[in-house]
C-alpha cells in the first residue's frame, strides 16, 4: 500500500505572540480542528506537511500532495509581497493539476485573486466576531456544504474582501456584510472567507487585543465577545473537506 501523500497547510504568517503562547500558530489551529471530536471523522494517519511561504520557503509541487489549504494571514493580498504573488501562481499550478484546495480568509483572497478577481478593502468596513453565514441555492448540490444548516455561525475577522469574484466562480454563501462568504471555482477547488479552525477562544482573544483600537472605530467589543460562541458547522466544513480529499482523491 502506498504511504499516504500529505495536506499541505500554507501557513501564511504568525499570530500575534500572545497566541502563539496560548494556542500556538494557525498550522496548529488547523490540525487542532481536524481532531476535534463530536464532529465528522477523517483519516487519523493524515501526515501534515507545513509550509511558510513568507519566510521564504518553497512551496511543493502540486502533485507531490494529496490536498492543501491555505491559512489567513496579518498582510493583505493587495500588498502584492513577493512571496504572495509565489504563492497566487502555485494556486493556478495547482487547480491546472486538479489539486483540492481550501482557501481560509487570507487564502480565499488570494485563490480569488490568484484566478482573475478582484480584492481590496471592504467598503463596508471590518467584519468581526461570530457571524451568520447564509448558504445560498447555489450551495445544495456542493458536496462539502450539502445538508448543512442554511444558516450557521462562523468566525471572522477581515478588512478585505473579495469584491469581484473571477469569472466562472460560483458564489455558495454570503453574510450581510460580504456577499463572498464561500466560492467554489472547480470541483477541486473552493474558499471560505471565515475561520473554520477557530476556537470561540482564539475568536475572543483577537477581538480583545484590539479592543481599544476597535472602540475608536465605533465597534461595541463587549457586544461582540459576548456573541461569541461555538461554530461546528464551519468547522465541519474543514473535516469534510479534508475527508473528501482523501476518499476521493
Amino acid at each position: 500500500m502506498n504511504p499516504r501523500k500529505p495536506l499541505l497547510i500554507l501557513q501564511m504568517g504568525y499570530p500575534p505572540e500572545d497566541d502563539i503562547r496560548r494556542y500556538g500558530s494557525q498550522a496548529d489551529w488547523f490540525k487542532a480542528a481536524l481532531i476535534n471530536p463530536g464532529l465528522p471523522s477523517v483519516p487519523v494517519d493524515i501526515p501534515y506537511l507545513v509550509v511558510k511561504p513568507f519566510l521564504g520557503e518553497v512551496i511543493p509541487a502540486p502533485e507531490t500532495i494529496q490536498a492543501a489549504v491555505i491559512s489567513g494571514s496579518w498582510a493583505m493580498v493587495t500588498d502584492k509581497a513577493d512571496w504572495s504573488e509565489r504563492c497566487a501562481a502555485w494556486v493556478k499550478d495547482a487547480i491546472t493539476a486538479n489539486t483540492p484546495l481550501l482557501g481560509v480568509c487570507y487564502g480565499h483572497q488570494l485563490m480569488a485573486y490568484a484566478l482573475g478577481g478582484v480584492v481590496d478593502y471592504n467598503p463596508k468596513g471590518k467584519e468581526l466576531g461570530t457571524q451568520d453565514i447564509t448558504l445560498l441555492p447555489t450551495a445544495q448540490d456542493d458536496p462539502l456544504f450539502a445538508n448543512l444548516p442554511a444558516h450557521f455561525p462562523a468566525h471572522l475577522t477581515h478588512e478585505q474582501s473579495v469584491l469581484v469574484p473571477p469569472k466562472g466562480t460560483t458564489v455558495l454563501a454570503s453574510t450581510h456584510h460580504d456577499a463572498h462568504q464561500i466560492l467554489r471555482y472547480s470541483p477541486t477547488a473552493v474558499s471560505v472567507q471565515f475561520h473554520p479552525e477557530f476556537t470561540p477562544a482564539i475568536m475572543a482573544s483577537s477581538i480583545e487585543r484590539n479592543r481599544t483600537r476597535l472602540q475608536a472605530q465605533g465597534l461595541n467589543t463587549d457586544s461582540l465577545i459576548g456573541d461569541v460562541r461555538a461554530t461546528p458547522d464551519a468547522t465541519n466544513i474543514l473535516r469534510r473537506f479534508v475527508a473528501h480529499a482523501y476518499t476521493q482523491g
